[in-house]
This record gives structure tokens, sequence and C-alpha cells, in this order.
């Protein structure tokens, strides 16, 4: 007889429940399930029991195994950020997709799945294995910013062409590589596994096999044309890829320097852009050519200044935060092995205390199997010399972590104060760069305010001349409105004006807002930087207080376990 379809719903809510979004269908990754597997692959029989008593601490998770679940689409995965590696075997996922936080994961598995792309992998730079065997992937990409991988299973998929596959010159750790199984792979008039070997000289093993030096020479002279097309081809692309990056380099430390385009005619150039009037003006001809000429010069050569000005200062700035840093750090491995010293001597202690509390427990636990009566003068003498040992135990141990806070709350008060002088020292050094940048912004101005001038005079003799001859054949249409109109005239003059100076008040405004901007997000980020160590030191030091506290308190019923185990034996 057929189950009542209510039933069956019925039954399935529970699963459903265990779905963050309860209008999805389950086989979404959960937060409930990443716990259920954590225990169950790093913990067994009784172990596991103890440990679901427990909250689960996603943040100490490295390894997650999610294997055989049904598994349609990633997801949640950001609560793990320091999973260093993530199987996802055999599920049925379709896209790889909300990883890219994961970016401490040295290996991935997604092997049997149905993913049609390789996406999303850009953000996993420390990718050291990926496999994606037996999907549906049809095209090699998106793997070119994975410099650090040594093993990549690409095979049993839908790849026919063997165009990605040259891209992996660029992985100079890759040594195992697999596409078998792929349509390319079952080509008649082609082989696969030596064009592999060709193109990709560092490989050691195809299909996890070794490869041998005899089938890479054979591999070499087949596919001689390919390679050495694909060697030229690799080499413009390596100098590009220098260039693009020395340019990036310059531009970052140009940004830095909050002095990027006014190494060149750029702040002239962005003058004129957008400035209908002056275009207009410039329309008079060679004498208006030749002024602006000489306008950009004089531009050119106070960018220069203020451009040289924001490297000296950079590298100023650069200094003293380098300074600061290493100050920092220094102060905090002083610290710390202070800390450790304190801690040592604490643990020789512990040990000498420990071993003598065992012997007294040991003995007052055997008087205890032998029915020996507990108010006993050797009982009493005994439970007395263990009470002696907990509270010398206890001073010791209050006295470590007294000294331990105390270090730590001096260093915490040091760093705040350091901080605070730097934020002063550095508020100083910007205010000056700022101070001295604008002495040359004015400057600027006034040769914006000189060129106006000059293009007045210009224009007007212009147009007198023309009015005096009545030759209006060559003068621009813009500009024979303003034949009989100076106000006209004027107008352009000033709407060319006021662009220019907007334009070089937005430059100036621009250097001391990110400055600003710079130094209170550098600030915060110290400051955040401390919070955040200081609380993980205090949970640190507290945390080994109560461990200690712990071993100390779960002594009495170690014994008991050793002693009742001993007369099993």
């Amino acid at each position: 007889m057929e189950a009542d379809p209510l039933k069956r719903v019925e039954d399935q809510k529970p699963l459903l429940d265990e779905v963050i979004y309860p209008d999805i269908e389950p086989g979404i990754i959960n937060r409930r399930m990443i716990e259920n597997s954590y225990l169950q692959e790093a913990h067994k029989g009784e172990e596991r029991r103890l440990h679901q008593l427990e909250p689960v601490v996603l943040e100490k998770i490295n390894i997650m195994r999610l294997e055989f679940k049904s598994i349609l689409r990633i997801d949640h995965l950001w609560i793990l950020p320091n999973l260093t590696r993530l199987s996802l075997n055999c599920n049925k996922i379709e896209a790889i997709e909300n990883i890219e936080m994961l970016t401490n994961l040295k290996e991935l598995n997604l092997s049997f799945n149905f993913i049609e792309k390789i996406e999303n992998l850009d953000a996993l730079v420390n990718l050291e294995v990926v496999s994606l065997f037996s999907n549906r992937i049809e095209i090699i990409e998106n793997m070119d910013k994975l410099s650090k991988l040594v093993i990549i299973s690409l095979g049993n998929n839908l790849i026919d062409s063997v165009e990605g596959v040259k891209r992996f010159r660029f992985m100079n750790n890759l040594k195992v590589l697999n596409l078998e199984g792929n349509p390319i792979a079952k080509k008649k008039d082609f082989c696969l596994l030596k064009y592999v070997i060709a193109i990709l000289p560092k490989l050691n093993y195809y299909e996890y096999t070794f490869i041998k030096n005899e089938l890479r020479e054979e591999s070499t002279s087949i596919f001689y044309r390919e390679l050495r097309e694909i060697e030229d081809k690799q080499e413009k692309e390596i100098q590009t890829r220098e260039l693009h990056e020395r340019e990036m380099s310059e531009a970052k430390r140009l940004a830095s320097s909050f002095v990027e385009h006014l190494d060149g005619h750029q702040l002239f150039d962005s003058l004129w852009r957008g400035d209908e009037d002056g275009r207009i003006l410039m329309l008079v001809g060679l004498q208006a050519q030749e002024l602006s000429d000489e306008y950009d010069k004089d531009i050119f050569e106070l960018t220069q200044e203020i451009y040289k000005l924001g490297l000296e200062r950079f590298a100023e700035r650069d200094d003293e935060i380098r300074d600061f840093m290493n100050n920092l750090q220094e102060g905090q491995e002083e610290l710390q092995i202070m800390g450790q010293k304190e801690i040592e001597d604490f643990l020789q202690f512990k040990e000498k205390i420990f071993e003598e509390a065992r012997i007294t427990l040991r003995q007052l636990e055997q008087n205890s199997m032998h029915g020996d009566d507990e108010n006993s003068p050797e009982n009493l003498k005994l439970s007395d010399a263990v009470d002696k040992i907990n509270i010398q135990f206890e001073e010791s141990m209050n006295d470590m972590w007294q000294a331990l806070m105390t270090q730590e709350l001096y260093l915490h008060e040091a760093i705040e104060e350091s901080t605070t002088n730097f934020h002063r020292k550095i508020v100083e050094l910007m205010a000056k760069f700022v101070e001295q940048s604008q002495a040359f912004f004015v400057q600027l101005r006034e040769i914006s305010v000189h060129f106006s001038e000059n293009m007045t005079e210009i224009v007007t003799r212009f147009i007198s001349t023309k009015l005096a001859l009545q030759d209006f054949e060559d003068v621009p249409v813009e500009l024979r409105v303003c034949m009989d109109d100076r106000d006209a005239i004027l107008n352009l003059i000033a709407g060319m004006k006021d662009s220019h100076t907007l334009r070089i008040d937005e430059r100036e405004d621009r250097i001391a807002t990110r400055t600003k901007e710079f130094i209170d997000n550098m600030i915060d980020q110290l400051n955040n930087r401390e919070i955040e160590r200081h609380r993980s030191k205090i949970l640190e030091i507290n945390s080994f207080i109560e461990m200690m506290t712990e071993a100390m308190s779960s002594l009495p019923h170690d014994i008991r376990e050793e002693l009742v185990a001993e007369e099993y034996i």
C-alpha cells in the first residue's frame, strides 16, 4: 500500500528545519551539517560523545569533509575562516561558489559532482591541490592566479581543447596533472599525453605516472613547432606582465605619495577637459596656441615640484612607519620572552608539585580502596597534605596570572601611548607636506589667472583687428557672435578661468583629503589590531589558567582510574 503523501511531508520537516533558508530544499551546506561532520570525522566513540557536550569552535577547524551528502549548493563556509583542506567530492554540486573567503585553503576536492565551469577560485591564492575529477567542465579557464598549485586533476570531464593547458606554464610549482578521460584525450590523431609533456617541462607526473626522460625528449621532438610558438608568446606575455607590474607598483607608490597623475602633463590636460569656453577661445589661432604652450610649460614645472615633494615626504613617512612597526614588534617580542619565562618557571614548579600530589593522592586512594577509615590519623594527615598542595599550587598560579596580566597591561598601555605619539608625528609630517604643496597650488592659480589675462588681450586684439579690416572670412563661427559684444568675450574668459581654477582647487583638496583619510585609516587599523591582540592575549592567559586548574582538579580522578586499571591487570 502506498504511503500517505501528507505523512511523507511531515517526515521531511525535521530535515527541512536543518537548512538555513527554510524555503530552499535540503542539500545546502549549513552549520549543523558542518558541526556534525566535524564531530564524526575528528572524534570517535566516547571522545565524540564528550565533545558533543561542548560547543564546536569553528575557528579551530582546519579540515572539513562533506562527502556523499547530496549537497546541491556550496554555502555557509565563511564560518570556517582557517580551513586548509576541504573535501566536497561525491555530491550534486553544480557551481563553484561561496568559497572566496577561504583564503587559507591549500587543498580543494570537488570531484564527482556536476560542475560545468571553473570559476570563483581567484582569491584562493594558497591552493596547492585542486581536484575537479569527473565533472562536466568543458574549458580550462580562470586558474591563472593559482600560482602555488602543485597538483591539478581535471580527468573525466568534457574538455575538448588544449587551449587552457599552456596557461599552466606560468605555474612554476605544478608537478602533477591529470586530463585523461576527456574528449581531447580520445582523439586518434592527437596524443594529449605527449603534448602536455612537451609544453609543460616542469611537470613530473601525468595521470599519476612518472614522466621518464625518454618520453619527454620524444614529446618535445614531436611538438617542437608548437612549443616554440608557445614559448615566444609566453616571453611576450611575461614582458607585458612585468611592465604592467612595474606600472602598477609605480602607480601604487605615487598614490601612496598622494601625487599620482602629477608626474607629467596630466593636470594641464585636465584643465581643458569639459572646458567649452576655453575651446572656443583657442580658435583664435597661433598666438593663443603659443600662449597655451607656455601655460602648459609653467604648469608642468610646478606639478613636477609637487611630485618631487610628494615622493620625498613619502620616503620620510615610510621610514617613520617602519621605525614605529619595528619598535612595536621588538616591544612585543621582549614581553613575550618575559611571559614565556614566567610560564616555564611555573611549569617546572607544576611538575614538581604534581608529582608530590600524585604520591600523596595515590596513597590516600589506596587506603580508601583497602577500606581504611577516612578519618584515620594517616588519612587525615594525607588529606591535610593534599589541601596544602592545592593551596600552594593555587597561590603559585595566581602569582603567575598576576605577573602575566601585569606584563600584558603594561604592554597594552605602552602600545597605546606609542600609537598616540606616532599619530602626532604622522599628522605633523603630513600637515607639513600639505602646507608645502598648497604653496605650489597658490602659484598654479596665479599662473591660471595670468593666462586668462593674456588670453583676454590676445582675443580682444584679434577681434579688434578683424573689425577694423572688416575681414570675417577666417573668423570661426563660435567667435563671430562675440565680434560686437565685448561682454560675451569677457564671459568666455571668466568661464575658462573658473573652470581651470576649479580643477586646480579639486586637485589641491584631493591631496588634503587623502592625507587625512590615510592617517585616520592607518591609526584605526593600528588601534583595532591592538585591541584584538590584547583581547586574544588575555583570553590566552585565562585559558592557560583554566587548563592548569582543570589539570589539578582532575588529578584525583586520574589517580583513581590508574589504580582501578592496575587492579584489573
